[in-house]
């Protein structure tokens, strides 16, 4: 079988060394917000290049958190997109806001910023633009209209650990980022772990505060807040796995050209890697427009595939009808239905690969496609 994606394949990479941080934490007696965090909350944002992260208990945690510190609340507005994981949506709806939904480009996948200038209203605080499949999000053009409308620019960073947008890292461009650390990540931890990224003060602040139950001085709360706190274990393994994430990044991208030159020649979409990005494939993500036929048949192979995402926001049961209908944001809805992630994770051979793209060659032949 070659599957999607395997954590499990990275622990036996660097078992040896993520033990020995597991075991460093059990013998310290320190177990919740102790030099473990301190560490790597320094070096991931230093790794960003931004001055300042702290670290969340999960991914959902640090958007809802960085939302929070920018002072999203109810009666508020926050534009994003609907072909993204739910815990976007999700995070804005926990500050009692509500998300506005903002057509994607239907080559990055990521926020149109020619549809983004249609969708403000006054209510509008705070833009949220996704850095879908390891490909970032055209900050620029999305920077100058939330300038223009004087709102805050809060990146979502969940899937494009290192991924770059010029010659700054995701993460370091907004005002504030959220970061996952799910164990499938290109940076995972093993278990939920997420963190705040922010170049001011202020926010960072403020999203310590909020984490920790308002908490200044212990056990008083000088604002209401929240319960979320990367743990120890996790900030260790963690520690350990930012060391190889450049070589793991890179291994991707390797993996990405292969998939690109056995591809070209066949009847699916390949994704795109637009000028003056650093793309880091957290998904390798193509198009077909049978694309249940040809995940079925990638199946029978004992291929592995995923659809991220199979049902946009607006169209889920949990918010038809709140946020949109059919037809509302046409470019999201046709994209969630023909996307396949094919099997990237940089321990995966160059001979699975091969296997993958034959096997999508042998659907085509099989299909007539």
């Amino acid at each position: 079988m070659i599957a999607q994606t395997d954590p499990r394949a990275e622990y036996l990479a660097y078992r040896d060394e993520i033990n020995r941080a597991i075991q460093d934490v059990l013998n310290s007696g320190r177990y919740i917000l102790g030099t473990e965090v301190q560490a790597f909350e320094h070096e991931f944002a230093e790794f960003i290049g931004a001055r300042f992260g702290v670290g969340t208990a999960s991914g959902t945690d640090a958007l809802y958190l960085a939302l929070r510190a920018t002072g999203i609340g109810p009666g508020d507005e926050v534009l994003t997109v609907p072909h993204t994981a739910v815990a976007t949506v999700a995070a804005i709806e926990m500050c009692g806001a509500t998300p506005v939904l903002v057509d994607i480009d239907a080559d990055t996948y990521t926020m149109d910023p020619e549809r983004l200038q249609a969708a403000f209203s006054a209510r509008a605080k705070a833009v949220l633009p996704v850095h879908l499949y390891g490909h970032p999000a055209d900050m620029a053009p999305i920077l100058a209209i939330a300038r223009q409308h004087g709102l805050a620019v809060v990146e979502d960073c969940a899937q494009a650990h290192g991924a770059t947008y010029g010659d700054k890292q995701v993460g370091s461009i907004g005002d504030i980022s959220a970061f996952s650390f799910y164990p499938t990540k290109n940076l995972g931890a093993i278990g939920d772990g997420g963190l705040v990224a922010t170049n001011d003060p202020g926010l960072a602040e403020k999203v310590k505060l909020l984490r920790q139950y308002g908490w200044q001085e212990r056990y008083v709360s000088k604002v209401t807040g929240w319960n979320s706190r990367l743990d120890e274990l996790q900030a260790a393994i963690l520690r350990v796995k930012l060391r190889h994430l450049t070589e793991g990044n890179q291994r991707r991208r390797q993996l990405a050209e292969q998939y690109n030159f056995g591809l070209s020649h066949l009847p699916v979409a390949i994704p795109s890697n637009k000028s003056g990005i650093g793309h880091v494939y957290h998904q390798y993500v193509i198009r077909h427009e049978n694309r249940k036929d040809l995940q079925a048949f990638l199946a029978a192979r004992s291929i592995v595939t995923l659809v991220h995402y199979p049902v946009p926001i607006h169209l889920q049961p949990a918010y038809r009808g709140r946020l949109g209908d059919v037809g509302s944001f046409p470019v999201s809805e046709r994209a969630a239905l023909e996307v396949l992630s094919l099997p990237l994770y940089p321990e995966l051979t160059e001979s699975q690969i091969n296997s993958v793209v034959q096997a999508i060659a042998d659907y085509c032949r099989y299909a007539g496609c």
